[in-house]
């Protein structure tokens, strides 16, 4: 049947910032975050935020019985298959929907949600949100409730065997994780080299935007310009050389901006929202202003500097960085940066015994990552085929 036939939905309301991280109250309220808290599991049965029901009636929170299915409606929150039941009666910020069962299973209807796209059923937009008359109108294969209750007891089951295994594996990355930053720390940290201050060893520059009220400016782009678009492909630090850039700028733009197109070589890092990244330009580049850059000079070598600067992103960069919602390292700080300078010949040795280090780890990593798609796609496959009654799961119980 129809899913508007076998449930019904409830709107989220606003939520002040005053009535947020409450510790008690009436009635739980969850914010749409909550949702992809992968430690809460299915079930909603912890949350950070509570109100009373006075309060709930002003802001016009419609109250979900226990056993509706939270799931996100709006942005990017849609692309994450998070869908959560509630334990107890709830409340719910604008950005989340519940989905309350009449004509079938809790535990059934959020398996059948997880495997619904809802960026598909979203209506287009800068902040696309969910079209709740096209979810209504999806039909839902609903069978008698004992097989919906067998269907869920498999999927439990399986899905439970299937998380640990994910788990584990992410605890895994973990601790090879730590050990490839313990090999940088080891080999970049030696306590004998002398400090020195970075800006009289690399010539400090930084980037600009050029103006967006001149479309000519943006015409015939052929400069590949670094912005915080391109801060995914350093994370991780596997990563030494940026070769491409998801955006560039023109000639023009760049002669009527404060930016600088700075030759191959350049290090680069990330000094504001995702602070601490860095890498090296693989050709020559411009930059955004949320961006540091440093030409080495003749006693520094980049790759050398880049392991500096990521063996120290999280205690000194870390410490630099302002900010209670956007984190920046100030360009004054940034000039004070000292880092460790041994000889040429040991910093080659250093950044090529460090990679042959972390090549291994890195492929270990890769491999795991491998298998966690692999268990991501068995398990959603896994609960198409059982809400699909593709699955024998009397047989699979015995």
């Amino acid at each position: 049947m129809r899913l508007r036939h076998a449930a019904r939905l409830i709107r989220g309301a606003g939520f002040p910032h005053e009535h947020q991280g409450r510790e008690s109250g009436d009635l739980p309220f969850f914010k749409v975050g909550d949702l992809s808290r992968p430690s809460l599991g299915p079930l909603l049965t912890f949350c950070d935020n509570w109100i009373d029901r006075k309060t709930a009636r002003l802001l016009r929170a419609r109250a979900a019985p226990a056993g509706s299915v939270l799931l996100p409606k709006i942005g990017a929150a849609m692309l994450l298959r998070t869908r959560r039941i509630t334990t107890r009666e709830s409340v719910f910020d604008n950005n989340v929907l519940a989905v309350v069962p009449i004509a079938i299973e809790s535990r059934y209807l959020r398996y059948w949600l997880e495997i619904i796209d809802l960026a598909e059923l979203a209506n287009p937009g800068p902040v696309p949100s969910l079209e709740e008359r096209a979810l209504l109108d999806l039909p839902v294969p609903v069978r008698d409730s004992v097989t919906q209750g067998e269907i869920a007891d498999f999927l439990d089951a399986e899905t439970a065997r299937i998380d640990a295994l994910i788990e584990k594996k992410r605890r895994m990355i973990d601790l090879l994780e730590e050990r490839r930053v313990a090999v940088a720390v080891a080999e970049v940290g030696n306590p004998s080299w002398p400090r020195v201050k970075l800006a009289l060893l690399a010539q400090l520059g930084s980037g600009h935007t050029p103006s967006r009220d001149r479309p000519d400016w943006w015409e015939n782009v052929t400069i590949p310009w670094i912005t915080t678009g391109d801060v995914a492909q350093m994370r991780g630090d596997r990563v030494e050389f940026i070769e491409n850039t998801k955006l560039s700028i023109s000639e023009l733009g760049l002669a009527n901006s404060a930016a600088e197109l700075h030759p191959a070589g350049t290090v680069v890092l990330s000094r504001t929202a995702s602070v601490g990244f860095s890498a090296i330009m693989a050709s020559p580049m411009a930059t955004s202003q949320d961006f540091a850059t440093w030409t080495c000079g003749p006693r520094l070598r980049p790759r050398f500097l880049v392991l500096c600067l990521r063996e120290m992103r999280s205690e000194l960069l870390g410490r630099l960085a302002m900010g209670s919602t956007h984190k920046t390292i100030y360009m004054p700080d940034i000039e004070g940066i000292r880092v460790p300078l041994p000889t040429l010949e040991e910093q080659e040795r250093v950044v090529t015994e460090v990679w042959e280090r972390l090549r291994p780890i890195d492929a270990a990593v890769a491999a795991i990552v491998r298998q966690l798609e692999l268990l991501r796609e068995h398990r959603q496959a896994l609960i198409t085929a059982g809400v699909a009654g593709q699955v024998d799961v009397s047989r699979a119980a015995a």
